[in-house]
């Protein structure tokens, strides 16, 4: 339970992170936070604890009580924006495309599967979103040097930018609270791993 996902919003309401429940109390118990419940009324630590846990809410048992498991706080000093560009990068990449293989439609392990430039980068063919794709090793080695017309094999969906929220589609796709829905569906953040360069 303390492993779980908690979505954390900057000061003014937008979804900047997941967390974990154990670092969301953390938050909660140092007053950087507050907690948010389903009528968006703002909780400090005490008066959150002090809410009796309902049979259908999550709860963390202590030594005296059970403390019902917030699923959205809300930082008390940060108001930076997420960024709006979804940044071109790997696990980005294997978010956009599912995890499937865009040639022969297959869904793998990410480490069972590679990035395909469509139009080979030995033909000038750049890396970035509209020329990247998912393919699993066997279509990777059948394509080899060529573009998907001359290898006789067609791409599933033409790839491009995504206008999704990577790091929120992940963990949504995981577990999804319904806490989180009125936050969700204004993310356009990007998520803070490498980007990939031409």
């Amino acid at each position: 339970m303390l492993d779980t996902g908690v979505l954390v919003l900057n000061r003014v309401y937008q979804p900047v992170h997941i967390t974990s429940v154990r670092r969301a109390f953390a938050l909660l118990y140092q007053g950087a936070a507050r907690a948010i419940d389903e009528e968006y009324k703002l909780f400090d630590f005490e008066s959150w604890a002090a809410l009796a846990a309902a049979a259908h809410h999550d709860a963390v048992g202590t030594v005296g009580r059970r403390i019902r498991v917030p699923r959205v706080i809300v930082l008390l000093a940060y108001d930076h924006l997420p960024k709006a560009r979804v940044r071109f990068s790997r696990f980005n990449i294997y978010a956009r495309d599912d995890s499937t293989c865009q040639y022969c439609g297959r869904r793998f392990r990410r480490s069972e599967l590679n990035l395909d430039h469509v139009v080979p980068r030995s033909r000038g063919g750049s890396t970035n979103w509209e020329n990247v794709v998912c393919s699993c090793v066997p279509c990777n080695l059948r394509k080899g040097g060529r573009t998907p017309d001359e290898a006789g094999m067609r791409l599933l969906r033409h790839p491009g930018r995504p206008r999704w929220t990577p790091m929120f589609r992940s963990a949504t796709r995981r577990a999804f609270y319904r806490e989180w829905r009125p936050f969700l569906s204004l993310a356009d953040v990007a998520y803070w791993n490498a980007e990939l360069l031409d």
